[in-house]
């Protein structure tokens, strides 16, 4: 159960660079819904973080994507009104590629759009999101 969980669900984000610009989604659903943010969502039993990024990834934008390295690891912790932890992720955002498909919102997106860094402050992201898209542009992508 996602809402009032009995403890932290894990989660990936994708911050998916192509030269100056990045693709975001806005979110279909809580927590955050109507929000434009980084696509991703919860680890399902028996899969490996990097594929569970490949599968959101592929779920909410129609793209297919090479994972890069961790750019953060970051909570999400959302109270209801009486003071109740609704909400508790921990995210660990990865810089990516997309190797193919064409950015189309997916079932858990509203809306997806490629992203200049002069759009980023008129869709009101959440401090987190701006930060991590920061931190990944200064990012190197290191080949093994």
């Amino acid at each position: 159960m996602r809402t009032y969980p009995e403890r932290p669900i894990v989660a990936v984000g994708a911050v998916i660079v192509e030269g100056a610009r990045v693709l975001l989604v806005k979110r279909g659903n809580e927590p955050l819904k109507g929000q434009w943010s980084l696509p991703g969502g919860a680890v399902e039993i028996g899969e490996t973080l990097a594929g569970a990024l490949v599968r959101e990834a592929r779920e909410e934008t129609g793209l297919d994507l090479e994972v890069g390295p961790v750019v953060e690891v970051l909570d999400r912790i959302v109270r209801d009104a009486a003071g109740r932890i609704e909400y508790h992720y921990v995210i660990i955002d990865y810089l990516c590629r997309a190797l193919s498909g064409t950015a189309t919102h997916g079932s858990d997106a509203d809306d997806v759009r490629w992203v200049g860094a002069d759009e980023l402050l008129d869709l009101h992201l959440t401090a987190r999101v701006a930060e991590v898209i920061e931190k990944a542009r200064g990012l190197k992508w290191e080949r093994t």
